[in-house]
């Protein structure tokens, strides 16, 4: 097995690659001027108990985490300030999960961040300390602390990744996915758990009864089940609608899924069968999920960048402008990394114009005129 890291840079954004020869082993987004801030260690105070919850409120420099009493909050009162970790990502109207379970001292002063956490480069490398590490931008190259010699830098416009991880990386933001010999999967996430589904289409045919087809090709979704819930970073409860089997029929391939997680780092657990036959598994929620991050109006605002960067690219002398709905204009502005990162490639900056006329996450691209 020949793996090796592969990081594609574009304005504010690098998309991360391990792959094993043509095979996409695992994926991750860093947006360097938006990080999730797991592994970040504050200086924080604490602002409330709750016992109800088993734990407390904890103000950060920029946002209030939960602290629970099993992670160092028990006993403590409201102003006690503390040194904490982030254990686990915001996520929608919750704020990040820590812990004060550190090897160091308290030290004094006012809310801070200490220091940054890894970034997703790092915690891949640390995951594959063997492979190899190709960027396509020097500028991140600069960034990446520790890694010596692992890291090279591609030639000018090389491609990154070749058509078959290309296109199983632009296939990891449909929810639609099609397997070898015609089944699919659609993987639908909903704000209580992730729904998949495995449809036979038209993968039947062959030999043997239809009961042997439909366990044949249930064991192969079951696989490629896995490898999403990888790739996507797909969290919290997740079921399992297989194909065709009775729920009595279904607990064979109950071995199926247990393989298919075994080397998934965040170590989900196969639950079994529910009496509607839907499989339950429930992976723990560290990092945003895949299809939180390809949503909203930063991810709109980057993918405009993006064909900015392209339109320079195939014509340096065209002055580039974004039209965009104001929160697509705001999230750009929010991020220190992106504009720069795109005025440094293309030696200027963009001119952004605000359009409230737009749906929420659009934007048009425009010549400048100055």
């Amino acid at each position: 097995m020949t793996v090796s890291i592969r990081v594609a840079c574009s304005p504010g954004e690098a998309r991360i690659a391990v792959i094993d020869d043509d095979r996409l082993l695992d994926f991750a987004l860093w947006r360097p001027g938006a990080p999730d801030g797991v592994g970040d260690v504050h200086r924080g105070r604490i602002i409330a108990q709750v016992p109800a919850i088993a734990g407390a409120f904890v103000a950060l420099t920029d946002a209030e985490g939960f602290l629970p009493d099993s992670e160092g909050a028990k006993g403590l009162n409201a102003g006690t300030m503390l040194t904490v970790r982030i254990t686990r990502a915001a996520q929608g109207s919750k704020g990040p999960r820590l812990t004060a379970r550190l090897d160091e001292p308290v030290s004094a002063g006012p809310l801070a961040l200490l220091r940054r956490g890894p970034d997703p480069v790092t915690r891949l490398a640390a995951r594959y300390p063997r492979a190899r590490m190709l960027v396509d931008d020097a500028g991140l190259v600069a960034r990446l602390h520790g890694l010596g010699q692992r890291v090279s830098v591609a030639p000018r416009g090389a491609a990154m990744f070749d058509d078959e991880v290309a296109e199983a990386i632009d296939a990891l933001a449909d929810p639609i996915v099609e397997l070898r010999g015609g089944a699919r999967l659609s993987i639908w996430p909903t704000p209580a758990l992730v729904a998949i589904d495995v449809d036979a289409a038209a993968a039947l045919a062959g030999s043997g009864g239809p009961s042997r087809r439909h366990e044949a090709l249930n064991r192969a979704a079951v696989a490629a089940v896995g490898e999403q819930i990888r790739l996507r970073n797909l969290s919290g409860g997740i079921v399992v609608d297989l194909a065709g089997l009775s729920p009595r029929k279904r607990a064979v391939l109950a071995p199926d899924f247990i393989a298919a997680l075994a080397k998934d780092p965040l170590s989900p657990k196969f639950l079994g069968f529910t009496a509607l036959g839907l499989a339950e598994i429930v992976r723990a929620r560290v990092h945003p999920p895949l299809h939180e991050l390809l949503a909203g109006p930063l991810a709109a605002g980057l993918s405009a960048l993006r064909a900015v960067l392209a339109g320079f690219d195939q014509n340096p002398r065209a002055l580039p402008a974004v039209r965009a709905h104001p929160g697509v204009v705001s999230a750009l502005q929010a991020d220190p990394a992106a504009l720069p990162d795109l005025a440094r490639r293309i030696g200027r900056a963009v001119t952004l114009r605000s359009d409230p006329s737009l749906p929420a996450t659009a934007w048009v691209l425009e010549k400048d005129h100055g």
